[in-house]
């Protein structure tokens, strides 16, 4: 059943085009919109109107040297927000390459902004991040509106990102005008974040858009240890690179494959295993499941063990990933004991938003 209206909460909306041209009147008149993308769902604010980007800021607690990416939704639309032609020939090269090649998609690329777009959007940095998401819904929002959208993830800064309305509505519910639901996501976690603004091309945060098709267009490209921290003494340049990021409120630890397999079973605990396979093996041997071929929904401690993917798939884990940790941390446990994905395509953005999510509790 649904969660009834109260005065003060969001409005949810469906993907019909008369809602989302009700979303896009809203953004114009400076108000928040919560809308789903393919990766996660985004909380929207017109990427030109500093006042509508300050919003944004309290309804999150987000601090305001974390910069915002901007949401487009035509490649030539580019030119409004960022300004490629400071860049050298051969890096304007690799941007239009990836773009063409990779856009519609989850990849955000980091370039020198037109001063059209206000500082508070870029944290004062002289850069702006921008992609164009592989939604439609998304996509018919931003065009009906202002043509760009500044949009971090739906939820309180640090915390667990938003894969379904449902998540946006118990976290902001009060913050946000409008919710535009398009069920679950289907990457399930952020975009993956290009840095072209200077120096050679380098990944600055891992995610939806593996490595390998990058370097497949543009060659090899540096990635950053999981372990990096955002830069000190400045404003990070992209979302995502604080040490404490995409927690939940649980103590979350992150295990390799043998740690996790030699762990004890407590009930006050809940784990996460990255196959099923292992999952059942590890709770087959501590007696807590009969043998059996599917991790039958009505054993009565399923809820405290989870697979990210039954079949060991990475896209599937990725998609399930924070689905998964909302659901953990809704349990009466103590601790979430999570086992790291293997470490090729998305599972590095797995092992990454794991990583950030076990650093200090939730932010």
């Amino acid at each position: 059943m649904e969660k009834p209206f109260r005065p003060g909460e969001a409005r949810m909306l469906s993907l019909s085009d008369e809602d989302i041209q009700a979303a896009a009147e809203a953004l114009i008149a400076g108000q928040l919109v919560a809308f789903p993308t393919e990766t996660v769902y985004g909380l929207g604010a017109d990427a030109f109107n500093s006042t509508a980007l300050a919003k944004v800021f309290e309804a999150k607690g987000r601090p305001r040297f974390d910069p915002l990416i901007i949401h487009i939704a035509d490649i030539h639309d580019m030119e409004r927000v960022v300004d490629t032609g400071t860049l050298e020939p051969a890096m304007r090269k690799q941007v239009d390459a990836i773009c063409y090649a990779l856009w519609p998609g989850p990849l955000t690329i980091i370039l020198p902004k037109v001063p059209a777009i206000p500082d508070l959007a870029t944290a004062g940095l002289p850069t702006a991040a921008i992609r164009f998401p592989d939604h439609k819904a998304a996509q018919r929002l931003i065009r009906e509106s202002t043509g760009a959208i500044a949009a971090p993830s739906a939820n309180p800064f640090g915390y667990l990102s938003p894969t379904r309305a449902e998540h946006v509505r118990e976290q902001l519910g009060n913050r946000v005008d409008f919710i535009l639901d398009g069920g679950r996501t289907g990457i399930g976690v952020e975009s993956t974040v290009i840095d072209f603004s200077s120096g050679p091309p380098r990944i600055l945060r891992p995610g939806g858009m593996p490595r390998e098709r990058i370097e497949a267009i543009i060659g090899p490209i540096e990635l950053p240890g999981a372990e990096a921290p955002a830069p000190a003494g400045r404003a990070p340049l992209s979302p995502g690179l604080l040490n404490s990021h995409y927690a939940p409120r649980t103590p979350l630890t992150l295990h390799s494959q043998e740690e996790m397999s030699a762990l004890p079973y407590r009930p006050s605990e809940a784990y996460l295993f990255f196959s099923g396979s292992v999952r059942t093996a590890w709770l087959q041997a501590r007696g807590v499941i009969p043998p059996h071929p599917a991790y039958a929904q009505d054993t009565p401690n399923s809820s405290l063990v989870r697979a990210l993917s039954e079949a060991g798939d990475l896209i599937e884990a990725a998609a399930n990933l924070f689905d998964l940790l909302h659901e953990l941390d809704r349990l009466p446990v103590s601790a979430i004991r999570a086992e790291r994905a293997p470490d090729k395509g998305l599972g590095i953005a797995v092992n990454d938003r794991l990583s950030r999510a076990g650093r200090g509790g939730s932010a």
